[in-house]
């Protein structure tokens, strides 16, 4: 087992902390957050040991999993990977592309290695279609968060679109050639509603949308390649694939079958993957041990981490024109 630390306990450090401590791949030795008053309410809650500074943390254990907000991923992720201990951060990688480029070449220079929490591609309906998602050419994305101050700090791009960001180059095997966006601060100091239109040298297109400021909450992707349609919904985990064949020669009753203007016949099928159920924040933390355990590449690497980023901050600059 190894022993982990988690820098930061807010909303969603206290979640990695309870998951950390049920994983059969880690044994949590304890955490660090700046706030000392917020730290022993939790320890004395929860059991944890809390760390009066970051370095007796880092000095205690072989991974560190900085969940703390973004402006200070950089400054925890560099003096973690100088002590020689595998970093876990989730995301965005860091406030800025430089730093994330920085992040890498420490990253190689002491040996360690780095994953970044973008937990949407240990969503089960997103694990159940991937395989099916070959060559995309039009992808759409939906994003929608009802209104929640914890987040307004970063623009809504940085916040939630990328999440898609990051999934849509894990299946599009493409340089992005073109970037057009608008963005509108509606309530915060930062753009709020977003949308953006990636254009990908293979010719795939990507329409991304993504808001804080919505009446109900929302997160589906669609999928559109040749003869097949792919619907992943983030949210409920629920995921449905439309394939087209050649018609058969004689239809059945009940077969739906569509005619072009040339007279080529498809038959439509629908079906609807087996989705398993999971903790995605387990499996990916749980993903990471395995990576380090057997020497292999993590699933969400440092470096698709840092091009998510850079795309987002290309959607950004878009805004100001």
């Amino acid at each position: 087992m190894l022993k982990v630390g988690v820098l930061g306990a807010g909303h969603l450090g206290k979640i990695h902390l309870r998951l950390l401590q049920q994983s059969d791949k880690y044994e949590l030795v304890g955490f660090y957050d700046e706030n000392q008053e917020n730290a022993e309410r939790i320890s004395k809650e929860f059991g944890y040991k809390n760390f009066n500074t970051i370095a007796k943390l880092i000095h205690a254990v072989d991974v560190i999993d900085i969940v703390t907000p973004t402006l200070s991923h950089y400054k925890c992720a560099k003096v973690a990977i100088k002590s020689g201990k595998h970093i876990f951060i989730e995301k965005p990688i860091a406030n800025t592309v430089d730093e994330a480029e920085e992040i890498i070449a420490l990253a190689k220079e002491y040996n360690v290695k780095g994953q970044v929490g973008h937990v949407e591609r240990f969503n089960p309906a997103f694990i159940a279609t991937k395989n099916m998602i070959e060559n995309p050419m039009f992808i759409e994305t939906h994003r929608l968060a009802e209104f929640n101050p914890r987040g307004t700090d970063v623009p809504v791009v940085l916040d939630l679109m990328i999440h898609d960001i990051d999934a849509i180059l894990s299946v599009v095997n493409s340089k992005v050639k073109n970037i057009n966006a608008s963005g509108v601060s509606v309530i915060s100091e930062t753009p709020d509603i977003a949308n953006a239109r990636i254009e990908f040298e293979n010719g795939c297109v990507a329409n991304l949308t993504a808001s804080r400021i919505s009446m109900k909450n929302m997160r589906k992707t669609r999928f559109f390649q040749k003869d097949a349609y792919i619907s992943v919904d983030f949210l409920e985990k629920k995921c449905e694939v439309v394939r087209m064949k050649d018609a058969p020669e004689v239809p059945g009753d009940f077969d739906m079958i569509l005619q072009n203007a040339e007279g080529v016949k498809k038959q439509i099928y629908f079906t609807n993957p087996d989705v398993e159920q999971n903790n995605a924040i387990l499996d990916e933390l749980n993903s990471f041990a395995d990576a380090i355990n057997t020497d292999t590449t993590p699933v969400v690497t440092l470096e698709q981490a840092t091009d998510a980023l850079r795309v987002a901050y290309q959607i950004i600059d878009c805004f100001d024109k």
